[in-house]
């Protein structure tokens, strides 16, 4: 009768432990089933922080294909401009050109009109010259007649006085 505590000490404390072990592994698995929405939170918010970075990234590459597009909008700006200033160089050259070649055609036209003016004064010297020699030409044919007629007369005078002289003898 002594002996029968003992065991009965011993159920009671493997019970006990049993007890606890069920309590300890119900902790665990409360503990653990606590855990998995945190899990499940955790990668959730690990698949947000990627999406972000994903959005973060394109955005850089919409950002980058934005200055890329900016630098070409550029470039194409540069070269209208170069062709627009090639143009007006083109033209002023041309305005220059026309201008010489105006003023080459002024000169020779002016060149023209001197050397007619020349000639016409060379042609009117000429007629001047003709008319004098003409003038004098005739100024010696009446020299000659009025010669002439001093001489007949003379011969005539001559011929008269001839003739009273036999009259008179």
């Amino acid at each position: 009768m002594l002996t029968m505590p003992f065991p009965s000490k011993a159920a009671a404390a493997a019970a006990t432990a049993a007890a606890a072990t069920i309590q300890l592994q119900q902790q665990l698995q409360l503990q653990q089933q606590q855990q998995l929405p945190q899990q499940l939170q955790q990668q959730l918010q690990q698949q947000q922080q990627l999406q972000q970075q994903l959005q973060q990234q394109q955005q850089l590459q919409q950002q980058l294909e934005q200055q890329q597009q900016l630098q070409q909008q550029l470039q194409q700006q540069q070269q209208l401009q170069q062709q627009q200033q090639l143009q007006q160089q083109q033209q002023l050259q041309q305005q220059q050109q026309l201008q010489l070649q105006q003023q080459l055609q002024q000169q020779q036209q002016l060149q023209q009109q001197q050397q007619l003016h020349q000639q016409q004064q060379l042609h009117q010297q000429q007629q001047l010259h003709q008319q004098q020699q003409l003038q004098q030409q005739q100024q010696l044919q009446q020299q000659q007649q009025l010669q002439q007629q001093q001489q007949l007369q003379q011969q005539q005078q001559l011929q008269q006085q001839q003739q009273q002289q036999q009259q008179q003898q």
